[in-house]
């Protein structure tokens, strides 16, 4: 459905992440891998959602340098939000334990900004999807931490993991967005730069 996205725009997805990668190509997206390594800020008076967007249009910023006419570039970031608190990507094992802990038995937001960006215009939006844990016993959040990777997620945890498996009783709204691209609302987006 996307094709002529494709003829019109080189696409460029301004992220590493292997996940969003997936999901770009899921939809039927042929793109361009670009990153950055400036360093992500936000002004602290931001909220949750406002901070998803300002991240997401941050990193276009960063690599819109040398954007085309010819070219459409989608940027995002994920946050996840407990308490009204952000908890990033754990530093260390007692980080992540901790954070799992706080998860257990509790609802929290995953919150994805998206920035889609040509010279003629560019689109900010962000999801928000409620996702719940059932109570996750302690040698099952110490065996997630030890066979997986929780160190390059927000919340330190992938929903697409072992722990989202056996641990996620309920979500509410768009499980792409968790992973880590909210799809469905990506693609409407983009049928407008058609």
């Amino acid at each position: 459905m996307l094709n002529n996205l494709s003829k019109k725009y080189n696409i460029i997805l301004g992220s590493a992440s292997p996940r969003r990668k997936e999901l770009l190509t899921d939809i039927g997206l042929e793109f361009n891998i670009q990153t950055t390594d400036k360093e992500e800020d936000y002004p602290l008076k931001l909220k949750e959602q406002e901070i998803a967007e300002f991240l997401a249009k941050q990193k276009s910023e960063f690599l819109s340098e040398n954007l085309l006419d010819t070219d459409l570039l989608i940027t995002a970031d994920t946050i996840v939000s407990f308490k009204n608190k952000l908890l990033n990507k754990p530093k260390d094992k007692a980080e992540a334990f901790s954070t799992l802990s706080k998860l257990s038995e509790n609802t929290h937001k995953v919150i994805t900004g998206v920035c889609i960006k040509t010279l003629q215009k560019d689109v900010v939006f962000s999801t928000t999807t409620m996702v719940t844990f059932r109570k996750l016993e302690e040698k099952e959040i110490n065996h997630y931490i030890n066979n997986h990777n929780p160190y390059d997620k927000a919340g330190a945890y992938g929903i697409q993991d072992w722990i989202g498996k056996i641990g996620i009783g309920n979500i509410e709204g768009s499980y792409s967005n968790v992973v880590g691209l909210p799809t469905s609302e990506l693609y409407e987006q983009l049928k407008s730069f058609v």
